[in-house]
């Protein structure tokens, strides 16, 4: 089996909201199919389900969601539906 070979997007970051740092990561292995993904504090992984055409709609989703649930709910998983 190939390895896929990754690209790690230029607006990967680390950002604090509300005392908790998170590490937003953007990556993809075909183009134009972005793949979300926020790590915690606590190293846990939350990825969303549907890839994204570009990595700049990957960080707005990011935004959008933090805007509408907060930084809770990326630490309680609950990105459900969230993609």
């Amino acid at each position: 089996m190939d390895e896929l070979d990754l690209i790690e997007s230029p607006l990967c970051t680390n950002i604090e909201i509300d005392g908790h740092l998170l590490r937003v990561e953007i990556y993809g292995s075909e183009p134009n199919k972005w793949i979300l993904e926020v790590v915690d504090e606590e190293n846990a992984s939350t990825v969303w389900d549907d890839p994204f055409e570009s990595d700049e709609a990957a960080l707005a989703e990011f935004h959008r969601f933090i805007s509408m649930h907060g930084v809770a709910g990326i630490l309680n998983n609950d990105t459900e539906g969230a993609a």
